[in-house]
């Protein structure tokens, strides 16, 4: 496994991707609509900022009306997302899926309860 990417929530990706652009020399690596959300990739090299900007109600949404704009989640890449999944169940953490699903980018994710991994929302991610 490796760091992947973090995901940020924010209001306005356009602006954000602007400023991380021009702040870190990089690019936009991926852009789409997905899920109720504007993603976009912004390339690090061998990891990813993902920039999160709600276009209807849905968990990013209420997450910017209860926390405001930062990071939502960290993601971890693994090359086999079930026996990810299976470890973390058989270490007693709890499981927002049970099951992958597709995320952003055609990747599958499933995602692990902050209440078990020191108050963070971890994502697990296969390319």
């Amino acid at each position: 496994m490796h760091f992947d990417h973090a995901g940020i929530a924010t209001g306005d990706a356009d602006a954000l991707a602007s400023l991380y652009c021009e702040l870190f020399s990089t690019r936009i690596a991926h852009e789409e609509e997905f899920d109720g959300l504007r993603v976009l990739f912004l390339d690090l090299g061998e990891s990813y900022f993902e920039l999160l900007e709600p276009v209807e109600e849905g968990t990013i949404q209420r997450y910017l009306d209860r926390n405001g704009p930062g990071i939502h989640h960290l993601a971890v890449a693994t090359e086999d997302i079930e026996a990810a999944l299976a470890r973390a169940k058989t270490m007693g953490i709890d499981l927002i899926d049970e099951e992958p699903r597709p995320g952003a980018w055609g990747h599958d994710v499933a995602f692990l309860h902050p209440k078990s991994t020191g108050g963070i929302l971890i994502e697990f991610v296969q390319h």
